[in-house]
């Protein structure tokens, strides 16, 4: 699938705003909310589907993050911060949610018949497309010094604004992206910084945390001179997708989706309990 619109390009396409949701409350539960969309996309009980979430003063940790050998005295700093720590199903490392933050899941099947690089790819496209009017800079490669640094970091003149996981259910994938989109980002950076260093406490560990450096790292609105907020860019996806698909379905959780959301949460829940121990509260 060398052509990223020809994902977007079916004769029917889902669309889900949990923006403004009450549910689901958590990024432990949105995370669940994927895992599930992921199964329906695979079952073919859903069409390709793009949903869109935000969460306020949480902090999305790695498997390897939660290994850090001063990981509680970390988990305990941030939660004075206010924020509250989850670690994720997905791959990467520790990133920043809050009310400036949009995050967004791309989940279609065919797993076993479109490449990792190719999901990543799709996402990258899609990103481009959506702000092709402000500008034709963005580009995909790691950023050093950036938190969660990997790949496809999506950046402007080598400042990271929004980075990508994804992971797979059985055949079915969910590509998720988080864009930083209001200001400030780096504030969110030394945010992570202080807790790695915390985290670390100057020991040597086998695995390679990244050295944060909050400089290499902004807001997209900061990036483009515009005031950009998560509404403005939700209104922006909505007429994207109105633009790039046949038909374009906005809906929530069925009954049979909510159902393997709530099997999901509990595996979220165990994970969680597993790697962070008493610094877990659900």
């Amino acid at each position: 699938m060398s052509d990223w619109k020809t994902l977007f390009h079916k004769d029917q396409f889902r669309f889900i705003d949990h923006t403004n949701s009450i549910e689901p409350v958590t990024a432990l539960d949105a995370f669940a909310v994927d895992d599930a969309l992921a199964l329906s996309v695979e079952k073919g009980a859903s069409p390709t589907t793009m949903r869109i979430w935000t969460h306020d003063q949480t902090v999305v940790l790695g498997i390897p993050d939660a290994r850090l050998p001063f990981i509680k005295e970390g988990v305990s700093w941030l939660n004075q911060q206010g924020y509250q720590a989850v670690v994720r199903n997905s791959g990467g490392l520790a990133v920043v949610l809050d009310k400036g933050v949009m995050n967004i899941t791309l989940l279609f099947a065919d797993g076993n018949k479109i490449g990792i690089h190719e999901g990543y790819q799709m996402m990258v496209g899609f990103i481009q497309e959506l702000f092709a009017d402000y500008t034709d800079q963005i580009k995909a490669f790691e950023v050093k010094g950036s938190y969660c640094p990997g790949d496809y970091d999506l950046s402007i003149d080598g400042k990271k604004f929004a980075g990508i996981s994804q992971r797979r259910v059985k055949n079915g994938v969910a590509v998720q992206i988080y864009l930083s989109i209001e200001a400030d980002n780096q504030a969110r950076a030394k945010l992570i910084e202080s807790f790695y260093k915390l985290g670390l406490q100057g020991e040597k560990s086998k695995f390679a945390y990244p050295t944060v450096e909050p400089n290499t790292m902004e807001a997209l609105a900061t990036l483009l001179n515009k005031p950009l907020t998560i509404d403005f860019v939700k209104n922006r996806i909505r007429e994207k997708l109105t633009d790039l698909t046949k038909e374009l379905q906005q809906n929530d959780l069925t009954a049979i989706e909510k159902e393997m959301y709530q099997k999901r949460k509990q595996q979220m829940i165990v994970r969680n309990k597993k790697a962070l121990g008493d610094l877990f509260h659900e």
